[in-house]
């Protein structure tokens, strides 16, 4: 993937900062994130990973680029701050979307709970617990557990409360949840 691909895949102007990268990510990964999607996980997934990508090697391409003629350094070594991904994420999110495409929410939530013990700091691993309270509480609607739905909704915004989008499912949730009591 060029460069020039991967600033359009973001949304973003060729030469955009390190913060500016990251933030259009976030943006775009919690909006096609394939946990919000479960009526098309295909799409949702295939567009996710695509954006995972382009974030990556913008992250990894050498700064103060001034066009997309620059030539591309194929060789680039990830970062050793930040960017390497900790062992246990990748089989965790793995272990995680099977839990949640099965609804074995309990398992879910401890599964993360327990990855957000090991790794405090990191953002993405409170999305996924978000992610995964949301999902428990929505089966707890559906359920007609709405006490019990509520509390697993508000855990999901304490999890992440700077997502907007999940803001917003939430709150229709939370009116979905009304219109049933």
């Amino acid at each position: 993937m060029d460069l020039a691909t991967c600033y359009q895949t973001l949304g973003l102007q060729w030469g955009a900062s390190v913060p500016e990268i990251k933030a259009a990510y976030r943006r775009l990964a919690r909006c096609y994130h394939p946990d919000l999607h479960p009526q098309n996980v295909k799409a949702a997934e295939a567009k996710f990973i695509e954006l995972t990508q382009a974030y990556e090697h913008l992250l990894q391409a050498p700064q103060g680029q001034s066009s997309p003629d620059y030539p591309q350094n194929t060789a680039v070594a990830s970062p050793s701050h930040g960017s390497t991904p900790h062992p246990l994420k990748a089989q965790t999110y793995e272990n995680l979307q099977t839990l949640l495409r099965r609804r074995r929410f309990a398992r879910a939530v401890a599964l993360v709970e327990g990855l957000v013990i090991r790794l405090p700091a990191d953002p993405e691993v409170r999305q996924w617990q978000a992610i995964a309270y949301y999902q428990w509480g929505k089966a707890l609607i559906d359920q007609g557990h709405g006490e019990k739905a509520k509390v697993y909704l508000r855990k999901a915004l304490r999890s992440d409360p700077h997502n907007r989008e999940l803001w917003a499912e939430v709150e229709s949730q939370v009116h979905r949840l009304a219109k049933i009591s």
